[in-house]
């Protein structure tokens, strides 16, 4: 008779680890800005404010974000954009380029009419 064998259980963090949130950024060809992958949460926000800071200090007119590979983006990441939009020297724009739906969503509920930041679907 034989006995079966019994499943392994993982090793403590390895399943967390696995589906950890991760956001990956990379430049944009040619413009001002990054291509993001992946989610923006609390475990990827400072990768997310770390490639917002950067927006501020560019001195381009207009920095482009890039989220069609995003999957995710909490209120908290609309509200660090926001943050980062406010602070744009005048005349400065971000162009957030085809974002999931929620962000535009959430940029008309909260900040109706602001101006530095342009959602383009796109």
């Amino acid at each position: 008779m034989s006995i079966p064998e019994r499943a392994r259980p993982a090793p403590p963090g390895a399943a967390s680890a696995a589906k950890a949130p991760r956001l990956l950024l990379r430049p944009l060809p040619g413009r001002s800005g990054v291509q993001a992958t992946g989610e923006v949460s609390l475990a990827t926000r400072a990768i997310w404010v770390g490639a917002l800071e950067q927006a501020v200090r560019e001195d381009e007119d207009v920095y482009h974000l890039e989220l069609s590979a995003v999957t995710f983006v909490d209120v908290a990441g609309v509200d660090a954009l926001v943050g980062a939009a406010q602070r744009l020297r005048a005349g400065r724009l971000i162009v957030v380029d085809r974002p999931p739906p929620a962000v535009p969503r959430l940029l008309e509920l909260f900040w109706p009419g602001l101006r530095t930041i342009e959602v383009s679907k796109s």
